[in-house]
């Protein structure tokens, strides 16, 4: 089965959010590569992990488009 663009563009290091509500999800540098990476959701300054799974089903219900993050930049590595 083939990635999806979400799925390969978490794995190149692209933040996809939403700077109006300042929610962002991402896989950190040091996850980048690993079997099962585990990535971060951000939502107003608070972090938590998700696994990979969970990471793409944010982006997609929450209609998250690739961004930039406020500290990050445009890439997460």
């Amino acid at each position: 089965m083939r990635p999806t663009m979400a799925q390969a563009q978490l794995k190149d290091g692209f933040i996809y959010g939403d700077n109006v509500n300042s929610e962002y999800v991402y896989m950190p540098a040091g996850e980048i590569g690993v079997s099962n990476p585990i990535c971060v959701y951000e939502h107003n300054g608070v972090c938590r992990d998700v696994d990979f799974a969970e990471a793409e089903k944010l982006i997609t219900l929450r209609s998250l488009k690739v961004t930039s993050h406020p500290s990050l930049g445009n890439r997460s590595c």
